[in-house]
């Protein structure tokens, strides 16, 4: 009896013992440190935006969605409550008006809006209480008051599947809002396929989809179908007690692609398996990077910000291949066809950071890009500039070289010197070595002209980065042309002002000149002159000597950071201000890191731990980014940061090294090596860098510690 007690007693304790490791486990999950809500509440202090924001204005801070999404997904299922908006969800906001299937935080997509409702009045839509809400990769809950309903909402790379709780099982229905989308909608269409299916279209992003219930469809109510005013509604059949679920196949391509997608990812599958499958996925690309020390906070803002890199670009082809390319066909390919990246904001350190953790993605994508070029005459661009350039040209020195890099070239080729195509005014650049702008009198905030300076030099560093791709193709003489006018960055330089400055169309410098006054499009795109005129990525020791050498350049770099904004110059997305740097938007991304290149790393240093720490997570709820998200490249840079290694000329396969917040990091790089990073000591003075234990000179480690693994350490003081 004392055996069969004591045999017990040990299995209890085993089992006790491992049900607390296993709740350790669970507790200790990479995606528990994300925050989905994180870029989605206002910023309103003015001491942090540089100015009180005028009435009725909402500052651009993250503009993200908390919904659910797989990395790099075709669907982000997400609350809207207020179409129209970034990301369609305001944190402040109280009524949900939809779970829409498609997202960015770009003012656009927004797609296919489904919201359950019990008894509905005359307006659509239910008070919400953030109390009663949640969310987690892959995984989004609130409860509709109104309505009485619990929703939770998970997802597929192309599916969502809805699961509705109604308090009252009499009377339910689902709304299908198609005539609202971010996205102009000017037709749409819904129809029954069955007791318990519908399917139907929406224009705008013409996207497809195919719905099916668990619980029968007594009719479908349609209102003005194919009109902005209309609606469609399916109505319930009574009885059934159980939670109602809804999944929903999307396509770009048609219906039937649309239910293909749905059989063939959910399928017979639970919601218990699909979100289960959703977190597994977030779990393991999470884990790629692996930290200890650091503050709680540090860690969901890593791991927060890490999530948000990889939910753009958003696949668009289906499960049997097809996509709609760049001209508007149907057709089939041997990769995934992806949107493109949002290239003027994410060359600078989110496409890189992509290609280090799934550069199977990067490899897809460059692929849709050459599609999309080959098709349209012309490589893709976004926005601004020409960075197409710096992205494929950085992953190909990187290591991802599976595709036809001959081809890009020559489209790369063409986008540098064909008018009509990427690079509006590259017939002046050439002629010139500079763009210039108009002389106009009382220029405002949104004056409409060419962004003369921010287009010279974002040519220049474009110039440099498809140089790069001809020198490792041996075009010796496209090389030589491209870094000669990868040069042209200094004649927007004006030596007696020491800015990068607009000039007429004579050569002339434009007057009046204010370096403070920030523009949209009149000689800079969406910065002053203090914000650009530190913009050489690819040539540092040249901008350097324009300044007059270190002395000039520390001392005018001082100043960047330290002479008050004036808070009567306010220009949205301008916003988030260390003296007349603007953290809020990318034109000066770089310039934290400068300090580095005249040996001065812990000036670079202090400046960078104040972002980290002072404009990230921030506001009343500690929800603010200190601006727009802009696809990942806002947390792309926390990211790099954070972990003391950062892209500063994406196109280059090195890394400018600072000091982590984190005492060690464990990278398992795609390769399948070991990347460790170290910061043995407290310091926040970097002193020296070691790489396997050797002491290298300057501040750049080469790529190569991804390709073989290897130990960096940040020796601190």
């Amino acid at each position: 009896m004392k055996l069969l007690t004591k045999y017990i007693f040990v299995v209890l304790s085993l089992m006790i013992t491992q049900a607390v490791k296993s709740q350790n486990q669970k507790k200790n999950t990479l995606t528990n440190y994300v925050n989905p809500f994180i870029g989605t509440a206002p910023l309103t202090d003015p001491k942090i935006l540089g100015y009180e924001l005028p009435e009725g204005w909402r500052s651009w801070a993250g503009l993200c969605f908390p919904g659910s999404s797989l990395p790099n997904a075709m669907v982000q299922l997400s609350p809207i409550t207020e179409y129209g908006s970034g990301a369609g969800y305001e944190y402040e906001d109280d009524v949900i008006l939809g779970f829409a299937h498609t997202n960015k935080g770009h003012w656009n997509l927004c797609n296919v809006p489904v919201l359950p409702m019990s008894k509905p009045g005359t307006h659509f839509g239910s008070k919400f209480s953030h109390q009663k809400e949640s969310a987690s990769p892959g995984f989004y809950q609130v409860y509709l008051s109104d309505y009485q309903v619990n929703v939770n909402l998970t997802s597929t790379l192309r599916c969502g599947y809805h699961q509705y709780e109604f308090k009252d099982n009499q009377d339910r229905q689902v709304l299908f809002d198609l005539a609202k989308a971010n996205s102009r909608v000017s037709d749409w269409n819904i129809s029954q396929d069955g007791d318990y299916a519908v399917k139907g279209f929406q224009n705008g992003e013409n996207v497809y989809f195919y719905a099916v219930s668990n619980t029968k469809i007594d009719r479908l109510e349609k209102k003005e179908e194919g009109k902005n005013s209309g609606y469609a509604i399916l109505h319930l059949s009574d009885g059934q007690t159980k939670p109602v679920e809804l999944k929903i196949g999307l396509s770009f391509v048609s219906v039937e692609n649309a239910r293909e997608n749905l059989e063939s990812e959910i399928g017979s599958k639970t919601f218990t398996q699909v979100k289960a499958a959703a977190a597994t996925q977030w779990e393991k690309l999470l884990s790629a990077i692996q930290v200890k020390g650091g503050t709680s906070k540090q860690k969901v803002m890593l791991y927060s910000s890490l999530y948000r890199s990889f939910l753009w670009p958003a696949l668009r082809s289906d499960v049997n291949g097809q996509f709609k390319d760049a001209k508007g066909q149907v057709t089939k390919s041997d990769f995934r066809y992806y949107t493109e990246p949002s290239l003027w904001d994410t060359y600078r350190n989110k496409d890189v950071l992509l290609g280090l953790i799934t550069p199977d993605v990067t490899l897809d994508v460059i692929k849709s890009m050459i599609d999309v070029g080959q098709k349209r005459g012309f490589m893709p661009t976004f926005f601004h500039g020409d960075h197409g350039t710096s992205s494929v040209a950085g992953a190909y020195l990187r290591g991802i070289d599976q595709f036809d890099i001959k081809a890009a070239y020559q489209i790369f080729l063409k986008n540098a010197n064909v008018e009509g195509g990427a690079r509006p005014f590259i017939k002046e650049y050439i002629e010139k070595g500079y763009i210039s702008d108009p002389d106009i009198k009382n220029p405002h905030v949104e004056t409409k002209a060419k962004a003369g300076v921010s287009k010279t030099l974002e040519y220049a560093y474009d110039d440099y980065s498809l140089a790069q791709i001809a020198k490792k193709l041996g075009d010796s003489s496209n090389y030589r042309s491209l870094m000669a006018r990868s040069g042209n960055y200094k004649n927007m330089f004006d030596p007696g002002t020491r800015f990068m400055r607009g000039r007429l169309d004579n050569g002339n410098w434009i007057k009046p000149f204010n370096p403070q006054y920030p523009y949209y499009e009149y000689m800079y795109r969406e910065a002053n002159a203090w914000q650009v005129s530190f913009y050489a990525p690819h040539d540092m020791p040249g901008l350097i000597q324009l300044y007059g050498g270190a002395a000039g350049f520390e001392s005018k770099l001082d100043s960047l950071f330290t002479l008050p904004w004036n808070p009567k110059y306010i220009a949205r997305n301008v916003e988030t201000m260390i003296g007349q740097y603007c953290q809020g938007n990318q034109p000066d991304h770089e310039a934290p890191f400068a300090y580095t290149f005249i040996g001065k790393p812990e000036k670079s240093q202090k400046i960078i731990d104040q972002i980290l720490n002072e404009l990230y997570g921030i506001g009343k709820e500690g929800l603010a980014l200190s601006g727009m998200d802009d696809a990942g490249e806002m947390s792309s840079w926390y990211v790099f940061s954070a972990l003391g290694i950062y892209p500063f000329s994406a196109t280059d396969p090195t890394y400018i090294v600072t000091v982590p917040l984190f005492d060690e990091i464990k990278w398992k790089t795609s390769s399948g090596k070991l990347l460790i990073i170290k910061k043995p000591f407290k310091g926040r003075k970097l002193t020296a860098i070691k790489v396997n234990g050797k002491k290298i000179p300057g501040y750049f480690i080469s790529h190569d510690v991804f390709r073989n693994g290897g130990t960096v350490e940040m020796v601190t003081e």
